[in-house]
């Protein structure tokens, strides 16, 4: 009869310096791995983000005059024409809805005084025009020498749909000539979005 011995063990012997050489680089690849996957996806939120609110803003003269905006979402801003603005009842999908068309004039990407830029823009008979059409409640602040910024399509009757209109009343900015950037938000800006 043999005897055995308990304290024997069948497994292969280890050796230590393996196991540390192991251990060290495992955490070094994690770290690697890990620190890959952070920059990535943080490249990826700030590439998104920009992209998504890069929703670019061009003049009615850009999008008159160049084809590759047709049927592409932009922004836009154009001055007011009051006689033009028309409240029609109209019927989608059996829903009856208020349309609201006006037409809205080119104005210089930058100015001394917004109301003044707004003034020359509608009484200027050169000024390249685009007609609009917007469906949603008729906001109070549309009126003539308005400055609208709008976010839509333009269709291939020549026609900008609009989806959002945003207006800045030309009242706030008599007396005030400080250099206004094109579509610049204030207290006085009205926002509606096509419901």
């Amino acid at each position: 009869m043999t005897q055995t011995n308990s304290n024997t063990s069948w497994e292969k012997p280890r050796n230590k310096n393996f196991e540390k050489l192991t251990k060290q680089s495992g955490g070094r690849w994690k770290f690697l791995v890990g620190g890959v996957l952070l920059l990535g996806a943080i490249g990826y939120l700030v590439a998104s983000s920009t992209m998504m609110g890069a929703q670019f803003f061009i003049t009615v003269d850009e999008i008159v005059n160049d084809s590759a905006y047709l049927g592409e979402e932009v922004r836009i801003s154009g001055a007011v024409i009051g006689d033009t603005i028309e409240q029609n009842t109209v019927f989608v999908s059996e829903r009856q809805r208020n349309a609201i068309t006006f037409t809205i004039t080119h104005i210089p990407e930058e100015f001394d005084n917004l109301a003044e830029a707004l003034n020359q823009s509608v009484s200027d008979p050169n000024s390249t025009r685009l007609d609009v059409y917007y469906e949603g409640p008729m906001p109070d602040l549309l009126q003539h020498e308005a400055q609208a910024i709008l976010t839509g399509k333009l269709g291939d009757d020549g026609v900008f749909y609009a989806t959002e209109l945003l207006l800045k009343c030309p009242s706030r900015f008599e007396g005030e000539g400080s250099n206004q950037q094109l579509g610049e938000e204030h207290p006085g800006m009205a926002q509606i979005n096509a419901g």
